[in-house]
């Protein structure tokens, strides 16, 4: 699971390099004495797609996504497990049907009929394509968080803590720490003034 993650990494850093230079270009192009390119609005168009779809596949898996956790942190032990298994199932599903199946049907029904974009002639399909792929991968790091939330012997953190701000006791002690050692650099100061 962690190749697929860094590998998904490396690829939205190489789409958005590619949209950087995309712009660039078409900025250039615009304000040179040069002929505007053409193509270049509708390339960025279609990277921010790519990025922003694969972007929260990748944040579904580093579990960044903005949510409420209001409830997940009042409760403990055995409720909470049971409602962070039922989220990462809701999560499945909406994945599966809207992404995966409707993803894929959109996807087939634009080769079908042959629908190319404006500017690059580029079959819509391959654009489109970025839902079921989005989706599967949403579905596979929905497999593996609840594989892991089934299998872990201890209580895990609320879905939505990050390493950063951790909502943990851990937080609250490691703050209380900071605020020692803030006073006992105050006297320090006024022994040096």
């Amino acid at each position: 699971m962690q190749k697929i993650e860094k590998a998904l990494g490396f690829v939205l850093g190489t789409l958005l390099a590619l949209m950087v230079l995309d712009v660039t270009w078409q900025i250039l192009t615009r304000f040179l004495p040069m002929q505007p390119s053409s193509y270049t609005e509708e390339v960025a168009r279609y990277l921010l797609v790519w990025i922003g779809l694969l972007g929260g596949a990748y944040a579904y898996r580093k579990k960044s996504h903005l949510g409420i956790d209001l409830l997940s942190n009042a409760l403990h032990g055995a409720k909470r497990r049971a409602l962070q298994i039922f989220v990462v199932l809701v999560c499945f599903a909406f994945a599966a049907l809207a992404m995966v199946y409707g993803g894929a049907k959109l996807m087939l029904l634009t080769f079908e009929l042959e629908q190319t974009s404006a500017a690059l002639n580029l079959p819509m399909g391959y654009v489109y394509s970025v839902l079921p792929l989005s989706g599967l991968l949403i579905c596979l790091f929905s497999i593996d968080h609840l594989i892991e939330l089934v299998t872990a012997k201890e209580e895990l953190p609320s879905d939505f803590d990050s390493e950063v701000h951790p909502y943990t006791d851990d937080a609250e002690a490691s703050s209380a720490d900071a605020e020692a050692k803030q006073k006992q650099k105050q006297p320090e100061a006024a022994v040096e003034a």
